[in-house]
């Protein structure tokens, strides 16, 4: 199950344009191998939940995983077929913002053709572009 806060400071927040290159959160810290974002863009939870079952799948219990995401940010949406006007929508979904560079997940205690095949398999679920990245 993907983290998301229980309670918000607002109710609503702006939308914003999610640029540049990350400055933390773009090194490996917890495991082995990870999966590093090469674009940026917003992730939902149940994009970052897909990926994880998937790594959590193919792994069959073994080896460990590191989510190193959270989806803090609210969006918000319009009803379907509405008119112009009437305010801002109600609260939708949960995303986390990604930047160029950011480790989204980390594994350790697998082999390296493991960590590779299970990481791609982890980046298809999700709608930006990623690179599998190991330890030095």
């Amino acid at each position: 199950m993907v983290l998301f806060p229980g309670k918000t400071k607002f109710r609503k927040n702006q939308r914003g344009r999610v640029r540049g290159m990350a400055t933390r959160g773009n090194a490996l810290f917890f495991g082995e191998y990870g999966l590093q974002s090469l674009e940026c863009g917003h992730l939902t939870v149940n994009q970052i939940e897909a990926a994880r079952k998937t790594l959590a799948h193919y792994f069959k219990r073994g080896g460990k995983i590191w989510v190193r995401l959270l989806a803090d940010k609210i969006m918000s949406a319009r009803a379907a077929e509405t008119r112009m006007g009437g305010g801002k929508g109600a609260p939708a979904k949960f995303v986390a913002p990604v930047r160029r560079g950011h480790i989204l997940f980390e594994v350790a205690g697998v082999t390296l053709e493991e960590a590779k095949s299970a990481l791609k398999l982890a980046g298809y679920k999700l709608p930006v572009e990623t690179r599998f990245v190991g330890k030095e």
